[in-house]
């Protein structure tokens, strides 16, 4: 007679909310009631990501039956879903990420809803590769681009990702862990003055220089470590003061390894020629470097007649969506539309 395998419970945490993201394990199973009250505390449950501006994006690339649309960050596939239940039926949607690691998960997801390859494609690509994704599926144009340029909640959460300084993890901070160099070679091999620029053009950090200084060259193995040598660097700065200037250096580490400037370079320059004769573009930036680069290109490309209405305004989240979703604070939206 086999010995029976001895029930082993579920290791508990201390306090009253678990705390390290491996803690969380009903929020990641899904679990309906935790899920509920995460959502009404104005957070995000674990492994999950809340579509930002979603009735915005909505009425500005007004999608309709039958139009050919692009997600450039189908993340966890929010806004993806709203836009395939407006171009449905006889509409087809093509979403890019550059994540392989949720873009599987989120394939799947829409996949288990019925929306068939008919109906959406996912392609592994960043946004830059908008128009090699469009002559891979055999278009020329489309009708609707959209694309959101944050970090999704489950990068963000997730210590082994290296996005977060709040729980221990390596320092990796790519958004594709097969490419490129991790977080902590690039800090390696940086000189302070190429570190400083990064700071001033990634995040506008007005203590560059120090933090440059102190970091450039240094190995950091950790997320931990990393923000407790810019703590160190700052000593008379309160930990409110300290602490979102860890968030500023994180930021613009995370764009130079991710090469995220060079992309939404490439992604502007492509964008006209990808969209059809009155397709309408809607692109949600994060922090003012990205927002200053579609704003000049917008008003560059209306200027030449290539668009022929773009937004007078950056428009940005209301209040309430703000108040029940804090990573929409900084959010700002810009769109165009292409000349018929």
């Amino acid at each position: 007679m086999s010995e029976e395998t001895p029930h082993r419970r579920r290791p508990r945490y201390s306090g009253k909310n678990p705390r390290r993201f491996d803690q969380k394990y009903k929020e990641l199973a899904g679990h309906p009631d935790t899920i509920a009250r995460v959502i009404a505390s104005g957070k995000t449950p674990a492994g999950t990501h809340v579509p930002i501006m979603v009735d915005e994006i909505l009425e500005v690339l007004a999608p309709r039956e039958g139009e050919t649309a692009v997600d450039c960050t189908l993340g966890f596939g929010g806004h993806t879903r709203r836009l395939l239940q407006r171009i449905a039926p006889g509409g087809h949607l093509i979403g890019l990420d550059a994540d392989p690691v949720e873009i599987a998960k989120t394939e799947s997801a829409l996949r288990a809803e019925g929306w068939s390859p008919e109906v959406f494609t996912a392609r592994k690509s960043n946004f830059a590769g908008l128009h090699a994704a469009l002559a891979a599926a055999g278009r020329t144009g489309v009708d609707l681009i959209l694309a959101d340029l944050g970090v999704s909640s489950m990068q963000l959460d997730n210590p082994a990702r290296g996005f977060t300084w709040k729980s221990a993890g390596p320092l990796d901070m790519r958004m594709n862990p097969a490419r490129g160099i991790s977080a902590t070679q690039w800090l390696l091999k940086i000189s302070p003055s190429a570190l400083e620029e990064a700071l001033v053009e990634n995040a506008d950090e007005p203590d560059a220089r120090l933090l440059a200084t102190a970091l450039a060259g240094k190995n950091f193995e950790t997320t931990t470590e990393l923000a407790s040598a810019i703590r160190q660097a700052l000593p008379m700065r309160s930990t409110e003061l300290a602490d979102k200037a860890i968030r500023r250096v994180f930021q613009a580490i995370r764009i130079s390894v991710n090469e995220e400037f060079t992309a939404l370079d490439a992604l502007l320059r492509t964008l006209p020629a990808c969209l059809n004769a009155a397709g309408r573009v809607a692109i949600l930036t994060f922090h003012s470097g990205e927002d200053r680069r579609v704003k000049k290109a917008f008003q560059a490309g209306f200027r030449e007649g290539v668009f022929d209405l773009i937004s007078a305004e950056v428009i940005r989240p209301s209040i309430n969506e703000c108040r029940a979703n804090p990573r929409a604070t900084s959010a700002k939206l810009r769109w165009a539309r292409k000349a018929r």
